[in-house]
């Protein structure tokens, strides 16, 4: 999609996101350019990233403590995310788009230099199991990844081109990690790019903030939950 002119675009809409207040009025005007029209292009695909039920804590606590339940917990953050993913899930599969997991392939490589866990321990493949309440349905595809990115080593380009994918919706986590990795590759090969930002999640709020405002200037279009499910029913 062209650049429209700055004066055709509403920039406070463009910028109402969660890194209002953290990005410096300089900033902002470095990136100019990159303001734009946020849309949803034909064929949508979702893909929850990483809903693995280890990021998940029991109730909604903050992150230090959660990581004492389980190392990956992503906690108050990813407690927040889960009636938002919910809701994303059913609007998507009701319109009959399909939703495409992802989760860690068996004996797989680490997909960031994060250590959890004495060294030379094996990671619990429970840790990667996809949390019961988002499970997928019969009709779902999961893809086992070895790195950060969905694509790398993987089938899914070929899955987003047999359904005929123009527009990869992301859900999930974590947003500096493997949700950025696999935006940045999904707009590589051509997608349309938008993240759900009240779908995605990280550790650090200040990561979550600064990746998320990165993607929207460069790589994807960010929406919250209203504002594509509005997008989404006018372009059905």
């Amino acid at each position: 999609m062209k650049h429209v002119p700055q004066t055709d675009v509403n920039v406070t809409d463009f910028e109402d996101h969660c890194w209002k207040g953290v990005m410096s009025e300089e900033t902002l005007k470095v990136y100019e350019a990159y303001r734009r029209e946020t849309v949803i292009k034909g064929n949508v695909t979702l893909l929850a990233v990483d809903l693995f039920a280890s990021v998940f804590p029991s109730g909604p606590l903050p992150v230090l403590e959660a990581i004492k339940e389980n190392p990956r917990s992503c906690g108050i953050h990813a407690w927040e995310a889960q009636p938002v993913i919910d809701r994303l899930l059913t609007i998507v599969r009701v319109a009959n788009r399909p939703v495409i997991y992802s989760t860690d392939a068996a004996g797989h490589k680490q997909a960031t230099n994060r250590n959890i866990g004495p060294v030379g321990t094996a990671p619990d493949p429970a840790d990667f199991e996809i949390a019961a309440q988002f499970a997928p349905h019969p009709e779902d595809v999961i893809i086992r990844k070895q790195r950060a990115s969905v694509f790398f080593g993987t089938n899914l380009l070929q899955e987003l081109e047999s359904r005929s994918t123009e527009t990869l919706v992301l859900c999930g986590e974590t947003t500096s990690g493997c949700v950025r990795a696999t935006a940045v590759d999904a707009y590589s090969h051509g997608f349309h790019v938008v993240v759900i930002e009240d779908a995605v999640f990280d550790r650090s709020l200040l990561n979550h903030q600064v990746s998320l405002f990165d993607l929207h200037h460069k790589y994807a279009d960010v929406m919250n939950l209203g504002e594509f499910e509005r997008k989404f029913a006018d372009r059905r």
